[in-house]
């Protein structure tokens, strides 16, 4: 059901406060003095150049005035302000309903039409209509084979059949095709699915020497530098002291671990075990990406 656009005027006198009417009231009113001020000064700036003119309207408006003395006692200035006050407010009221009026006309031009119930294949509509599929009724299976001589049984299979779909296996990566910044993100991945938790990326220019911040599940703090680097190229033990320097003075680390594409030198062996870092290899990586090997804070033993 739709509402008339078109706005009634109230036929009661007795008129509650509107702030819209009271507004324009006051605008008009402040119209009336503005013109009024600006007649005053017309007369005055004439009176100052032409006092002549002047004096001769002033003679005539007494005459009228006189003649006209009658009259005027019948009006008085209370009289004048109040009519003149109410003239204002039902001009005001007239422009309240006309804007109320245009609003209302414009918001009805704008409204939608009615919903349309969505039907089954529609596309359009704003609730989806449930369309029930039929029952399959199941065939009868025959699981005891009848012997001779004997009356056959019918056995119904009423038990449900479940289809499991396993995901296919995941592809190997080949850490060695990444770039640096895809081979970080590749470590934080096996972070956050061995169930690693605040697992960040913060390799970069001023990293000191940490590329993965993470918090082992049994809540040990790791921090993981990573080194792509080709089969031909090893870490040295130059690359584990300046990561010794910083994994545990500076980042705090319970668990500090250096990953690699390629392999490590004796020297850089030796030291990463003097200083308890965790180095892992290209075949560890790989193991560890593949579930058949332990994870690197699994290769370091929790404090009692």
């Amino acid at each position: 059901m739709t509402r008339s656009s078109r706005p009634v005027r109230r036929t009661n006198r007795e008129r509650r406060f509107d702030l819209r009417t009271t507004a324009l009231f006051f605008v008009l009113v402040a119209i009336l003095l503005c013109g009024t001020a600006a007649l005053v000064r017309a007369a005055a700036d004439m009176a100052e150049s032409r006092p002549l003119w002047i004096g001769s309207l002033a003679v005539v408006g007494l005459s009228a005035a006189c003649l006209g003395r009658s009259r005027w006692r019948r009006f008085s200035a209370a009289r004048v302000a109040r009519r003149a006050a109410e003239v204002l407010e039902e001009a005001a009221e007239r422009a309240s309903e006309s804007l109320e009026g245009t609003r209302t006309r414009a918001a009805a031009a704008t409204a939608g039409g009615p919903v349309v119930p969505l039907v089954a294949g529609d596309r359009f509509g704003t609730e989806p209509t449930l369309v029930e599929e039929p029952a399959r009724i199941e065939e009868p299976i025959l699981l005891e084979e009848p012997t001779h001589g004997a009356e056959s049984t019918l056995v119904l299979d009423t038990t449900e059949t479940a289809t499991v779909v396993l995901d296919a296996p995941a592809a190997p990566v080949d850490y060695a095709a990444l770039d640096a910044d895809a081979f970080e993100q590749a470590v934080a991945d096996l972070c956050v699915r061995d169930a690693c938790q605040d697992v960040e990326v913060v390799g970069g220019a001023c990293d000191l020497g940490a590329d993965v911040l993470a918090v082992t599940p049994d809540g040990r703090r790791i921090v993981v530098q990573c080194k792509r680097y080709g089969e031909d190229n090893k870490v040295g033990s130059q690359d584990l002291q300046r990561f010794g320097g910083t994994c545990f003075t500076v980042h705090e680390a319970d668990v500090a671990a250096l990953v690699t594409t390629s392999d490590f030198t004796a020297p850089a062996l030796a030291y990463a075990e003097q200083c308890g870092i965790v180095c892992v290899n290209g075949a560890e990586l790989q193991a560890w990406c593949d579930g058949t090997g332990p994870s690197p804070w699994d290769l370091v033993a929790v404090e009692a």
